[in-house]
C-alpha cells in the first residue's frame, strides 16, 4: 500500500475518513493529540468489573410488553450492524456529542427505576463519580442473530467507558473482540474496549439481552455538565 508523504496507514485513514487531502503532519499530529487526550481507551479488550445484582432489572425487562422493544428504532436504523437487535433506550446522545445533547428516550419511563440504581452502583464502585451517562439501553439480540464486526468510531465513544451488564444469555452466544471470544456472564459487569473490532453471534435458541451504558468521567466532560440521569 502506497502511503503519501511518508504518512502512516493510520494517518492516511484519518485523511480518508475526514475527506481531506490538504493536510500536513503537524495538523495530523495535533488531531491525534486531541483524540488521545480525550480517549478513555482501556488498552485491554475486556475488563471484568465485578458481580452485580441484575434481578430487579431483569424482572422489569421481562415484564415489559413486546411493543416496548419497537418504540425506539434509532440504533437499528442508524447502524446496519445492529439490524438483528432490538433496544429499549433510556438515554441517547446526539451523534455530534459533546457538541450536542443527551436525551431521555421512551425507555426511561419503562426501566429507569430498576436500571439507574445499578448504573449508579457500578459508577460509584469502579469509576470516578461526577461524570455523565450519555447512552443507556437494554439491547436484545435475537436467537440466530448476529452483530457483524465493527468499531464504534464516534468521538463520544472514545470519550466514554462502554459497560455491558448481561441480563440473559445462553452457552451458544459468542462475543468476539479482535477475533477472540470473551465471557459475558449474567450477574457480572464488564467494560469492553469498543475501539477494538468486536462482534456478537447468538447461535442459541433464546434471545440474548444485555444492559449497556456509556459513562463519560468528569475529566473527559465538557464544562459545565450536569448528569442527565440525576
Amino acid at each position: 500500500m502506497y502511503l503519501p508523504w511518508g504518512l502512516s496507514s493510520r494517518e492516511c485513514q484519518l485523511k480518508s475518513r475526514c475527506g481531506i487531502s490538504n493536510i500536513d503532519r503537524v495538523t495530523i499530529d495535533l488531531i491525534f493529540k486531541i483524540v488521545k487526550n480525550h480517549s478513555v481507551n482501556i488498552k485491554q479488550a475486556q475488563r471484568f468489573l465485578g458481580k452485580v445484582n441484575v434481578q430487579p432489572l431483569k424482572e422489569a425487562i421481562i415484564a415489559l410488553e413486546p411493543r416496548a422493544w419497537q418504540e425506539q428504532l434509532i440504533r437499528q436504523q442508524s447502524y446496519e450492524v445492529h439490524k438483528d437487535t432490538e433496544s429499549i433506550v433510556l438515554l441517547f446522545c446526539d451523534e455530534a456529542w459533546p457538541d450536542g445533547e443527551v436525551h431521555h428516550e421512551s425507555g426511561w419511563e419503562h426501566l429507569a427505576v430498576a436500571a439507574m440504581p445499578l448504573v449508579n452502583e457500578i459508577i460509584e464502585t469502579y469509576y470516578t463519580k461526577g461524570g455523565i451517562v450519555i447512552r443507556a439501553m437494554a439491547a436484545r439480540l435475537a436467537a440466530g442473530g448476529r452483530i457483524n464486526p465493527h468499531i464504534d468510531a464516534l468521538k463520544s465513544f472514545h470519550m466514554s467507558h462502554r459497560i455491558h451488564v448481561p441480563i440473559t444469555s445462553n452457552p451458544a452466544v459468542r462475543f468476539m473482540i479482535e477475533g477472540k471470544p470473551y465471557p459475558f456472564e449474567v450477574g457480572k459487569a464488564y467494560e469492553i474496549n469498543n475501539q477494538k473490532k468486536h462482534s456478537v453471534l447468538n447461535m442459541g435458541k433464546e434471545d440474548r439481552i444485555s444492559f449497556i451504558f456509556d459513562y463519560v468521567p468528569p475529566d473527559k466532560n465538557k464544562p459545565p455538565m450536569s448528569s442527565a440521569y440525576e
